[in-house]
């Protein structure tokens, strides 16, 4: 295993930077520094991302057949590297990172035709239709159902937590579809049209953030919402394969480039930042200490990321490594949002729950402290959800206990 980054690796991180300071411009930097979790408006986001597609980088994980770049590990993590420390908006969107794999793998070449171009060419918002009411992290107990009427399906149920809903033109959705008493047969995944009738979308505010600003995440009703047989992945009953699938990009993601940047922020508010004692929180012997034992976390994953992707490289699969990456990423980004807020101190109390939608809306509401304290209780807040998401820390637990111990 060879971690050193030849010369050709770093003449493409130069270029990589120079495409970031040209492309992500003063607009999309100011929207960023002032959203909870470095998102941007929708329309920015397309901007953005037409402008990664138009230079050939919009997707770097898909095969060059599809209009992947064909880069090694190695520069997609450069690459990644380079957007997290540079706060670039990530290339994450679901449909290019997680719609995208399942159709290339289970879908036939009509649907392969009719979503692919769309979804990498961005003229198609994608969200993710999996968890449900009362179901928590047992993704399989889900309720959705989806009744065979001739050459249709009838929806009736619902969805939630669905991230982005308001902005989505299609949704992959994971429906019930039959009644095996192994609850994990008798579900399906389907590609469904979010305009269709009898679709309904309600916001679910959020206490880092109200409606009309930063608003992320939904509640979808269906009420006899007819979706064409045609539009189903694979088999009928067989979508929790599909689903599995979709999870290892969803949980085998990068988290180091992200949380290498998420640090660097909160070591410039520690250097301007007072303690209790007077002098900075940089300098507080405490404080340095929880600094230093947190970077020690980032660069042991960051290593642990090199290793694995060089194993991916040599045509390994991620399997179980997924989890681990999940459930270490999640944790690391909850621990450095907290020596944000320990950092800011005081000044991230007063909390002004949408300082985006204010700018969005012209607006320049006066706030106690610096510009940057005001994102610190927000982020805080978002990513107490990082450890429930794409399966909760429990849940990973449990698969490496069954995939990698044995037990």
């Amino acid at each position: 295993m060879d971690l050193e980054f030849t010369a050709e690796d770093l003449a493409f991180g130069d270029e990589v930077r120079a495409f970031i300071a040209d492309a992500f411009d003063d607009e999309m930097r100011a929207l960023s520094a002032q959203s909870k979790n470095h998102h941007l408006t929708k329309d920015a986001q397309v901007r953005w991302l037409k402008k990664l597609n138009a230079k050939g980088w919009i997707a770097p994980d898909w095969p060059v057949e599809y209009g992947g770049t064909g880069w090694s590990h190695t520069k997609k993590y450069i690459f990644d590297m380079e957007m997290a420390l540079a706060g670039a908006p990530e290339t994450s969107n679901m449909g290019l990172r997680m719609c995208a794999p399942v159709v290339m793998a289970f879908g036939t070449p009509e649907q392969k035709a009719q979503h692919l171009p769309k979804i990498l060419s961005t003229d198609v918002w994608w969200c993710q239709g999996y968890s449900e009411p009362g179901s928590g992290s047992d993704l399989a107990s889900l309720a959705l159902k989806a009744d065979l009427d001739g050459d249709h399906y009838v929806l009736n149920g619902s969805k939630i937590w669905t991230t982005y809903a308001q902005w989505a033109d299609w949704m992959f959705c994971l429906v019930r579809t039959g009644n095996d008493p192994i609850k994990q047969k008798g579900i399906s995944f389907l590609l469904l049209d979010m305009k269709t009738p009898g679709i309904s979308i309600v916001p679910l505010p959020t206490l880092d953030g109200p409606p009309e600003g930063d608003q992320e995440i939904n509640q979808v009703f269906f009420d006899n919402v007819r979706v064409p047989v045609s539009n189903r992945i694979g088999q009928q009953d067989e979508g929790w394969t599909y689903a599995k699938y979709l999870l290892q990009f969803e949980r085998g993601n990068a988290y180091a480039p992200g949380l290498t940047n998420m640090l660097g922020k909160v070591k410039k508010i520690a250097g301007l930042e007072p303690s209790d004692g007077g002098r900075r929180m940089l300098d507080d012997p405490d404080f340095r200490k929880k600094l230093a034992e947190t970077e020690i976390k980032v660069e042991t994953l960051n290593a642990t990321e090199l290793r694995m992707f060089a194993a991916r490289t040599a045509g390994q699969a991620m399997g179980a490594a997924s989890s681990m990456l999940k459930l270490e990423g999640s944790q690391a980004q909850q621990l450095i949002t907290e020596l944000a807020l320990e950092a800011a101190g005081v000044y991230a109390q007063p909390f002004v729950q949408d300082t985006w939608a204010e700018i969005r809306g012209g607006t320049n509401t006066p706030r106690a402290g610096a510009d940057y304290a005001a994102t610190v209780a927000p982020m805080y807040f978002n990513y107490r959800k990082t450890s429930i998401y794409a399966g909760s820390n429990e849940i990973q637990h449990n698969i490496m206990a069954k995939m990698v111990l044995g037990l």
